[in-house]
């Protein structure tokens, strides 16, 4: 019988801790977490067929892989499932070719409850010959968007800080909507619904205004790592001459939100912060 693959996991914090448990019921796996230390990172790298990345953010990317690549064995692949930024990832993978390491992309849609019930959702890019391997290190974790985002790991990125980009944006419209609505004595949950299934229905209106209207934040991400995916769309945005004024809209508010409240974690804090200039939250009575 051929030896297990071996699987390593850096970074074990609310989304990479339940993915190690996952992936622990199918593969030989490794662990580190760059927070708590214990055991050694490069160890990890040294003794993984694929090492799987679930890191809080590109800096902690930038700053713990390059060290990491030259270690790894050679043919060996790198699968980021962090929420990084595509430029970030472009050098990364430039490193990881320069140590005969492979690499692909699989930035995750979903929450801590997600992995742990193995119900994620992941923008893939990979080559054709690793997409097999990719394929089998996601199934227990959940199932992948289709098709393809290609083969370049930032180009999934991208598609992953786009779609970031429109929830955000969302949040902010939504908001919006339902404190004008209120402002004019309709119900902020009967408004919700009923623009859940017009023309302007979304994702957002469906799964995640309940929680705005029952005045949960959404705390698992903070409001610091909000801005910085914002700040790096923005970014590419204006590097490549794409429009982008309604992204610097979104942008600017959540960088207020962040001015506001601090660094603390709330994906709604934008939208509370709509609620505080408005004068009423939206769960009070109308």
């Amino acid at each position: 019988m051929s030896e297990p693959l071996r699987v390593g996991v850096l970074g074990l914090g609310r989304m990479g801790g339940p993915i190690a448990r996952r992936l622990s019921t199918e593969f030989a796996v490794t662990t580190f977490d760059l927070a708590h230390g214990g055991g050694s990172a490069a160890e990890v790298a040294a003794t993984s067929d694929v090492l799987v990345t679930v890191l809080p953010g590109p800096p902690e990317a930038r700053s713990a892989l390059p060290a990491l690549f030259p270690v790894m064995p050679a043919g060996s692949l790198w699968l980021d499932l962090t929420s990084n930024d595509p430029r970030v990832v472009d050098e990364l993978v430039d490193a990881a070719t320069g140590s005969g390491v492979r690499s692909a992309a699989a930035p995750m849609a979903g929450g801590p409850a997600d992995a742990e019930s193995g119900e994620l959702r992941f923008f893939v890019a990979a080559a054709l010959e690793d997409r097999f391997t990719v394929g089998r290190i996601l199934e227990p974790l959940g199932r992948p968007f289709e098709p393809d985002a290609g083969e370049r790991p930032s180009d999934a990125h991208l598609v992953k800080l786009l779609a970031n980009g429109l929830w955000f944006g969302q949040v902010v419209a939504v908001t919006e909507a339902l404190l004008a609505g209120k402002k004019h004595g309709l119900d902020p949950e009967l408004l919700r619904t009923l623009l859940a299934g017009s023309a302007g229905g979304s994702v957002f209106l469906d799964r995640d205004a309940p929680l705005l209207l029952a005045g949960d934040d959404m705390p698992e991400f903070g409001i610091d790592r909000v801005v910085e995916e914002l700040d790096g769309l923005q970014a590419i945005a204006e590097q490549s001459g794409a429009p982008h004024s309604i992204l610097s809209v979104v942008a600017d508010l959540h960088r207020q939100a962040l001015a506001e409240f601090g660094p603390v974690g709330g994906e709604l804090l934008a939208a509370r912060l709509l609620e505080r200039r408005a004068g009423g939250e939206l769960s009070a009575p109308s």
